[in-house]
């Protein structure tokens, strides 16, 4: 009877001792193939996702990589899958320059005097801007009321704040660099810091008229930003129609 017993125990044991087995792999078994699945969910981007952070909050794939915390491969995957047109090389470093967007908005002229400054602003860019220039608004001239007028027209009608304005400085070598930069800021009212390096270039002919009209030089106005640029060439070619 104690024999019978014995066995009878020990084999309850082995059953549990199996069942705890059993449970244990399939635990494992379902744990696995949770994470499997978890893990395929994680790694699919929704377009709507992919699309908010990539062309309307202007985050670059390796950024949306590391917001969503999956691989730069599987974004890469999923920008081709959604067929999300990518950015140039161009198109993103104006994004990273300008992470708040353009700089510059459009404001339509309210008066008679701000449709003439629209229209002496694009009569100055046409005829002495530099349009060559694929990424800039590049104006020189000799003449600061030109030049003042040309600033005017950009901080009114544009919007463009005039500490992001740069100029560039051409002068003869017989002018004092000094002088002709300080003839420039009080005549624009502008901050010698915005000054890129002034360019001295030697006369190629004897004294003349060109001292008189080209006392202090030729000063250029810099707007680095290619979508003003583009803005404006725009303007012009509507006229042109």
């Amino acid at each position: 009877m104690s024999g019978n017993m014995h066995f009878r125990k020990k084999s309850e044991e082995e059953t549990r001792e199996a069942q705890i087995r059993f449970l244990q792999t399939y635990s494992e078994k379902h744990a696995k193939e949770n994470t499997r699945k978890f893990r395929k969910n994680t790694d699919v981007i929704s377009k709507q996702t992919l699309s908010d952070l990539y062309l309307k909050n202007g985050k670059s794939m390796k950024e949306i990589a590391e917001i969503l915390h999956i691989s730069l491969h599987k974004v890469t995957y999923w920008m081709g899958k959604y067929k999300i047109l990518r950015r140039s090389k161009s198109d993103a470093t104006y994004i990273k320059r300008n992470p708040d967007g353009d700089p510059f908005l459009f404001h339509p002229p309210q008066t008679v005097t701000e449709g003439i400054l629209v229209g002496l602003g694009l009569g100055i860019y046409w005829g002495e801007g530099t349009k060559a220039s694929s990424d800039s608004v590049r104006v020189g001239n000799t003449d600061p009321d030109l030049l003042r007028v040309f600033i005017r027209y950009l901080e009114k009608i544009y919007g463009i704040k005039r500490e992001k304005i740069h100029f560039g400085l051409q002068i003869f070598s017989d002018t004092s660099p000094n002088e002709a930069v300080l003839f420039w800021s009080k005549k624009l009212n502008i901050k010698k810091t915005q000054f890129q390096k002034t360019i001295v270039v030697t006369p190629s002919r004897g004294r003349g008229t060109y001292k008189k009209k080209m006392k202090y030089g030729v000063l250029t106005v810099y707007v680095h930003n290619k979508k003003l640029r583009n803005a404006l060439i725009q303007e012009i070619e509507n006229i042109r129609a």
